[in-house]
């Protein structure tokens, strides 16, 4: 019997995990903390300006990893339209973490706090990146159940209310990661 090249709905569920624990071993080797700089430990930082955030579990940033969610539902959906649902949601996760791992590297570190209103950054903990990456797969999974312009509409809220509650989103943080501009940082900064 010829076994089909793609995983199984099971065979996707059970390499998620693993994929997120290569993701964390991958932080701990490049010298991430699991609770972050402070070593405390937390569910919620709701203050971007605080020495928690990207240190707890979850703060205001989690709601861009889902927009990535949808945005790599979306990719992956294009890409790959015969796969399975469940396959697709491996990669986002694979794509997820990769981009955690990557994230937290020096470079990306220090352009952070160079360029965006992330002056003091010290990278995410590892905690935080696995927040991140469960936020995306709510974010796929959201994207796969509901109906195009709810999800659209939800990735448009998800933006306003970033931008009202923290000057910041993810569309603000990918203009000041590529082209930074001094206009932005002050009106971020202005709190």
């Amino acid at each position: 019997m010829i076994r089909d090249p793609l995983p199984s709905r099971r065979d996707a569920f059970i390499l998620i995990p693993i994929v997120m624990l290569a993701a964390a071993a991958a932080e701990l080797g490049m010298g991430r903390k699991l609770w972050g700089i402070s070593g405390t430990p937390g569910l919620w930082s709701g203050d971007i300006w605080s020495s928690h955030n990207s240190q707890f579990l979850f703060d205001p940033y989690t709601f861009t990893h889902i927009t990535h969610g949808v945005l790599l539902y979306a990719f992956l959906t294009l890409a790959f339209k015969t796969s399975p649902v469940s396959t697709r949601l491996l990669l986002a996760v694979g794509l997820e973490s990769a981009w955690e791992v990557f994230e937290n590297t020096t470079l990306v570190i220090e352009r952070y706090r160079a360029e965006t209103i992330s002056l003091n950054y010290y990278g995410d903990s590892i905690v935080n990146s696995m927040g991140d990456i469960l936020a995306c797969m709510i974010g796929f999974i959201l994207a796969s159940r509901l109906p195009k312009r709810v999800t659209a509409l939800g990735v448009v809220g998800l933006e306003i209310l970033l931008v009202v509650w923290t000057r910041d989103n993810l569309a603000l943080n990918l203009v000041m990661l590529i082209h930074p501009s001094r206009a932005i940082r002050i009106w971020q900064i202005g709190r």
